[in-house]
């Protein structure tokens, strides 16, 4: 497999905190699935799962070369666990037939948070 793109990004947990005090479920409802708010919820400090998985989409857009925006929205990554609590990415239909436009065989991140910070790497693999 070739690599296609490496992503990072880093966010400040008070900015997301910051968010979803003042926008509420808005906020989740445009970046977040439904099963991502879930997740981050059930959480004693859900801010800082909240961040990770907002630097995980960051990242993802990253390493695709696009951003967020007419190729990849917030809501066509979503960030799961497997069984052995990796991380893992999820695509919507329309993310799904784009990595596949790209030739995408794989999409490896990892999550990081700490006291004020959260981040995020990305790795696309594909050929």
């Amino acid at each position: 497999m070739d690599l296609l793109g490496i992503g990072i990004d880093v966010v400040e947990i008070s900015r997301i905190r910051s968010s979803l005090d003042e926008f509420k479920e808005a906020f989740q409802a445009k970046i977040f699935t439904e099963t991502e708010r879930e997740y981050c919820l059930r959480q004693k400090r859900p801010e800082l799962h909240f961040a990770a998985r907002f630097a995980a989409k960051e990242a993802i857009a990253k390493a695709f070369g696009t951003g967020i925006g007419k190729e990849l929205a917030w809501l066509d990554l979503e960030i799961t666990r497997k069984p052995s609590g990796e991380p893992q990415v999820e695509l919507s239909e329309k993310g799904q037939k784009f990595a596949e436009s790209r030739k995408v065989k794989d999409i490896m991140i990892s999550l990081s948070h700490a006291k004020q910070y959260a981040a995020a790497n990305a790795v696309i693999l594909g050929g």
